[in-house]
């Protein structure tokens, strides 16, 4: 479909973000923030120097307008990953992309509006353009990137399910998945992500060699930052029983086996696939604490934590760059929370104090209840 650009230098733009390192991905995400607002204008029949704060104001309510922005575009026809795709081909960018429906785009079917999160990366984006149109000299730009103020994002207090309900998750592909290849599969992705922290990308990026003999496995991460994650000796052997039963040769370590995929090279498992799997197994197994491959994430920060992990040493494993970070993903369970508050609350010491007082007094009352007292000692003062 042939569409308009609305924002000059656009590809100049994302060549820079290329050129300066920029994954892939990210390219990809910030050609389709601004391609919203691309159509956003061409919707309103609306010019680049036309912007201003208030029609910034618009644009917010335009994303959180209960008729979903993408339905609103689509009566258009506007693409908006069709200028990321033919960005990608005239630079000759050679890596595969993932063709699943993004998660904006499976909200859009499922009738949900996007998140503050969400609207405030395609807020980011738009910020980074104006910038770089600024540095770069290329054009006066019609409002300062400073004056597009994100949105206020509701705090949320995360929970991570309790220990066991997590490891009922990680051990259920066993005995729920009737195709055992499956079962052995979606078991080894579970062990991993528990065992390692890893982040869903991350799991799936793996091939066949990435694996060692010591049990820990070297990983890109994000920002192309790399660390060593570990594994535990279950996790080994949920992972070689799975390498174990592949009889093919694809280098990607999990492939899918359905969809007429399976065989083909260069074909790996989708998080979405994940995703929806690990959603399956928490509602067959009644776990109330909504808990996706992150919050796996989440969990292997929290219970290190609450064994006593020193933070910084968590840090590394998760490959955060901030300290600051890794304390978000640490989330003290309530038994442990519980558990704390009865070993250091001072009130409890004073409380402990006097249920051994009433117990060295009721051991003295059971020894004076041995004795037999007659005549006038045993009379009430």
């Amino acid at each position: 479909m042939n569409q308009n650009i609305v924002l000059q230098y656009k590809h100049d733009f994302l060549l820079e973000l290329a050129n300066n390192n920029y994954s892939l991905e990210t390219v990809y995400n910030y050609s389709r923030d601004l391609s919203v607002f691309e159509g956003f204008l061409e919707l309103n029949h609306l010019a680049f120097d036309d912007v201003d704060k208030r029609l910034i104001t618009h644009y917010k309510g335009f994303l959180r307008s209960p008729i979903h922005y993408l339905d609103q575009l689509h009566s258009i026809n506007w693409d908006i990953n069709a200028d990321a795709f033919n960005f990608i081909n005239a630079y000759s960018i050679k890596k595969n992309i993932n063709n699943d429906l993004d998660k904006t785009k499976i909200k859009t079917y499922h009738g949900e509006k996007i998140g503050a999160r969400s609207i405030n990366r395609m807020l980011s984006a738009l910020r980074s353009y104006l910038r770089y149109l600024i540095d770069f000299d290329l054009k006066p730009v019609p409002i300062p990137p400073e004056a597009i103020k994100l949105i206020k994002i509701e705090r949320k207090d995360s929970q991570v399910a309790e220990f066991g309900d997590l490891i009922r998750l990680i051990e259920c592909p066993t005995t729920l998945e009737k195709d055992q290849r499956v079962a052995q599969r979606n078991r080894a992705m579970l062990e991993l992500l528990f065992s390692t922290g890893m982040r869903i990308s991350e799991l799936l990026r793996l091939n066949r060699q990435d694996l060692n003999q010591d049990g820990k496995i070297y990983v890109m991460g994000k920002g192309k930052k790399q660390r060593f994650v570990y594994l535990t000796e279950r996790a080994v052997y949920y992972v070689n029983e799975y390498i174990s039963s592949r009889s093919d040769s694809q280098q990607a370590l999990f492939v899918p086996y359905r969809g007429g995929r399976n065989g083909q090279h260069g074909q790996r498992l989708s998080a979405n696939y994940l995703q929806e799997k690990i959603a399956e197994y928490r509602r067959i197994l009644g776990i109330v604490v909504p808990t996706s491959a992150h919050s796996l994430r989440h969990g292997f920060a929290t219970y290190l934590a609450e064994q006593g992990a020193n933070a910084a040493a968590i840090q590394i494993l998760l490959g955060h760059e901030s300290l600051h970070t890794t304390s978000r993903y640490v989330h003290p369970s309530d038994k442990f929370a519980q558990r704390t508050h009865r070993e250091y609350h001072p009130l409890y010491d004073m409380d402990n104090k006097n249920n051994e007082k009433k117990s060295e007094d009721g051991l003295i009352h059971e020894e004076f209840s041995e004795i037999d007292y007659t005549g006038p000692q045993n009379n009430k003062r």
